[in-house]
């Protein structure tokens, strides 16, 4: 591992001084002066509270997928729903990531069976942008936001035509390729492809426990995007396709092993049309569609799981200013979904699920000045799988009180149509019986969010002060405590809320440095077999530190993120056969750091990198693992990371064409 480290930074302080002997050896012909790159990271300005992340805050890490691209943020955790699948799976607000809608160009993505990975299919070379919204969001995009959204930008076709390719390597010998290229046809129609290829050459088990750490992961992932553009007709328009294979459990040299085997495709197409109707009004009116197939074949050892997934969404969107001061936004939505499931548990199960979900929504937005904005909304939708009509109310505030103090107010209400067994299918590899039971999930959410830009010497120091309260009125509840050797999935009896506060600062030092500082404290309860219980596997807190430090005219990039994870509740742990409890009542806090080093040229970049530096790893995250087949074997309570220290390395390139 040192010797990696060693290798990466001489390579990296080579071509550093390779590119100063050339610009030595050059003339000096002219003088270009520009702006130094902000950090990436900038607040939302419009009347809902969150972030933007832009490729600059991006590409602070390594950022292989969106599900690695909050390593510097407070707000967002990540980490892996179990030791056997490696599915990554974001918390916002204390809650699982199932309750934050996800956008793909404002255009609501169809998960569904995909959910479990669906973070690790957004390469992270591909986004141009990530825009986090916290509580109960606008009603245009649906009723499924319960704690937030998140948007992703991804590179457009009508930026200025280039060959963008990204290659990376770690220690753990895992590869990626990633490249795009954009070429405008003519003034009118523009496209850009992106490719992405990656593959784990290596099987790991640092813990010896004889079964991999996480699973080797090899992915294609194609995708062709489209821009049309004449007088006041827009068109968007594209196709995606990938294929995934994850190979895991327990070493092949194991007598008959345990394994884990998962097989994955999905395709997907969209398109946008948006017709510019009154342009002193800005009245405009807007189709948006998208469709998407998705099936996934898996091996959990004795037990296997197969599902076909066929998803279809489209939106109707009228909007109109009467006056600089109201905006009315009004529109229809369709959603159609088709789940096929087999489950071999002993005997076979097969399953289907067919719904529709048509809905009808207005939104009106009040600006008498640059200081008050309100927006309220509300939408109605019915859903054929629970036979019953949904209203969803929301409502914003913000208040500008002074040039430097800003509150948003936020409240609201959320539903979600399910598949529990699609989204928690990775349970299967636990030894215990899995048992569901399908709702339809609803809560309320409500918020109230403070930001202050203090002068501070020549520099503004940013606070952020908020506070969430989400309360669930129905809920699938993942019960681990009421059976030994159950895990079920129910309705919820009882109740189930959580109460997240957090703190943030940022303040520039210099043109050079900046460093961002976080505390979120989580009070999340739920009930179960009865009793109201701390939910388990949930951090606490967390603290965050991050600097970014660019000095020499921003050729070099300098970024350490350190983080504090507070413990936990574990679920009530059970006896072992020795007599031993399984595991203990509650899991540590712990501390992890990452850094990673960029040198910009004028055409690429290269950065090295590392994760975990502190290396602390779960101890034993696997129960009982030298006995997968037995019902008290369990790889799916985890709460920290699996694998130890992580070296990588790569290079961006960007060439115009």
């Amino acid at each position: 591992m040192k010797r990696f480290i060693l290798l990466c930074c001489i390579i990296l302080c080579s071509i550093d001084m390779m590119a100063q002997d050339t610009v030595q050896s050059s003339t000096l012909g002219a003088v270009t002066i520009k702006s130094r790159r902000t950090s990436g990271l900038s607040r939302m300005g419009g009347v809902e509270n969150g972030v933007n992340l832009g490729q600059a805050e991006l590409f602070r890490a390594a950022c292989c997928n969106l599900g690695e691209s909050f390593i510097n943020n407070a707000s967002v955790d990540v980490n892996y729903n179990d030791a056997a699948v490696g599915a990554r799976q974001i918390k916002l607000l204390g809650l699982s990531g199932q309750y934050v809608q996800m956008l793909n160009e404002g255009i609501p993505a169809s998960l569904g069976a995909s959910m479990p990975y669906a973070l690790g299919y957004v390469p992270g070379a591909w986004m141009k942008s990530i825009s986090v919204s916290k509580g109960a969001s606008s009603v245009k995009n649906g009723p499924q936001s319960i704690t937030g959204q998140i948007n992703v930008e991804y590179l457009k076709p009508d930026d200025d035509p280039s060959v963008q390719l990204n290659i990376f390597g770690d220690s753990r010998l895992k590869s990626e390729v990633n490249a795009s290229v954009n070429r405008h046809l003519d003034k009118h129609l523009s496209t850009i492809v992106l490719a992405h290829y990656e593959h784990d050459f290596g099987h790991h088990d640092d813990d010896g426990d004889l079964w991999h750490d996480s699973p080797a992961v090899t992915q294609l992932h194609l995708q062709n995007r489209w821009k049309y553009v004449n007088g006041r007709y827009i068109m968007h328009a594209g196709v995606d396709y990938l294929q995934e294979s994850r190979e895991g459990g327990q070493m092949l040299s194991v007598t008959n092993p345990f394994r884990v085997l998962l097989d994955a495709h999905r395709a997907e197409a969209y398109m946008k049309h948006a017709f510019l109707l009154n342009s002193e009004h800005n009245t405009n009116l807007a189709l948006l569609a998208n469709g998407y197939s998705y099936s996934l074949d898996g091996t959990f050892g004795p037990k296997a799981y197969n599902n076909d997934h066929l998803s279809f969404n489209s939106r109707l969107v009228l909007e109109h200013d009467f006056n600089e001061d109201h905006n009315l936004s009004t529109g229809l939505s369709f959603d159609f979904n088709r789940l096929d499931e087999t489950l071999l548990q002993g005997m076979e199960f097969q399953m289907q699920s067919k719904y529709y979900q048509p809905g009808v929504y207005a939104q009106y937005t009040y600006m008498p000045s640059y200081k008050l904005t309100a927006m309220a909304g509300i939408r109605a939708d019915y859903s054929s799988y629970d036979d019953r009509v949904f209203i969803t109310p929301r409502l914003h505030l913000k208040w500008t009180l002074t040039d430097w103090m800003t509150m948003r107010l936020s409240s609201g209400k959320g539903f979600r149509t399910s598949n529990p067994l699609a989204e928690y299918h990775y349970l299967l590899a636990s030894g215990r019986d899995l048992v569901i039971e399908y709702s339809v999930e609803e809560a309320w959410n409500s918020g109230i969010s403070m930001d202050f830009y203090i002068p501070v010497g020549k520099k503004k120091l940013m606070l952020n002060a908020e506070y969430y309260y989400t309360d669930f009125i129905h809920q699938n509840v993942v019960d681990y405590d009421s059976d030994p050797t159950k895990i079920t999935i129910s309705d919820l009896t009882g109740t189930s809320f959580s109460h997240t506060m957090e703190f943030d600062a940022s303040y520039d030092f210099s043109e050079e440095l900046n460093i961002l500082s976080a505390f979120r404290y989580n009070y999340v309860r739920c009930t179960y077999g009865g009793e109201l219980l701390e939910k388990p596997l949930t951090s606490r807190y967390k603290g965050l530190v991050t600097l970014n430090w660019k000095p020499m005219m921003a050729l070099w990039q300098f970024d350490v993120t350190l983080s504090l994870n507070g413990g936990g509740r574990m679920p009530k742990p059970y006896l072992l056969a020795d007599g031993t409890p399984s595991w203990d009542e509650e899991f540590p806090a712990y501390v992890q750091l990452s850094a990673q080093v960029t040198r910009e040229f004028r055409h690429f970049s290269v950065y090295v990198g590392g994760e975990n530096l502190t290396n602390y790893r779960q101890p034993h995250p696997i129960i009982n693992a030298d006995n997968p087949w037995g019902s008290d074997f369990e790889p799916t309570l985890i709460w920290g990371p699996v694998h130890g220290i992580m070296a990588y390395a790569g290079i961006r390139m960007k060439l115009k064409i």
